[in-house]
């Protein structure tokens, strides 16, 4: 990807997670992004494929700051438990990709053309929690018992929610924290 593009993508990330989607303007997005608008017509096209592109971004940011130290080969729960939790940090990267990613999802209620792509990052990230979650019954340090599938959609729901009232102010990051930890608990049983 080149400078521009990402450069381009970061400001739009950062100006979604100060203003929100309603608040993304071109004109003020190529100033912040140090550009002309043309440059990011030229790249982005319009300003659903700016969204577009801006959601994949965000998700891959993710991927980056939520690669947990634990290994999913020699100790899934570990990893699993640490990868949610990553999701709630106090760093800028995390809080400004939180509420941009938050403020997608609530925009695609009303701009159906960003469901598909929603819906097939949260299907992965499901995917990956739900075989971690099998790996670890495999390992037997989750309940035999469970369905992944569900504990997998539950589990990441939950982050979201969690993520969403911390970043309100309604919730302190420690009890976020402290109630996924204790949700993971009674989903997989304890270990």
């Amino acid at each position: 990807m080149s400078a521009r593009r990402t450069a381009i993508l970061e400001a739009a990330a950062r100006v979604i997670a100060q203003r929100g989607i309603r608040g993304l303007r071109v004109e003020e997005l190529a100033e912040e992004a140090g550009v002309s608008t043309s440059l990011i017509y030229y790249h982005f096209r319009d300003r659903a494929g700016l969204l577009a592109r801006t959601l994949d971004f965000i998700n891959t940011r993710a991927e980056h700051y939520t690669h947990p130290a634990a290994d999913p080969g020699t100790d899934p729960r570990g990893h699993l438990e640490e990868m949610l939790l990553l999701e709630l940090q106090d760093t800028p990267a995390v809080v400004e990709n939180s509420t941009a990613w938050g403020e997608l999802r609530s925009t695609a209620v009303f701009q159906p053309e960003l469901r598909e792509q929603l819906r097939t990052a949260t299907d992965s990230w499901n995917d990956y929690t739900s075989d971690l979650i099998h790996r670890a019954q495999q390992a037997g340090r989750a309940a035999p018992d469970i369905s992944p599938d569900d504990a997998a959609d539950r589990l990441t729901s939950l982050v979201e929610g969690l993520s969403k009232r911390w970043l309100s102010d309604t919730l302190s990051l420690d009890r976020a924290r402290h109630l996924l930890r204790g949700a993971i608990a009674a989903e997989l049983g304890c270990s």
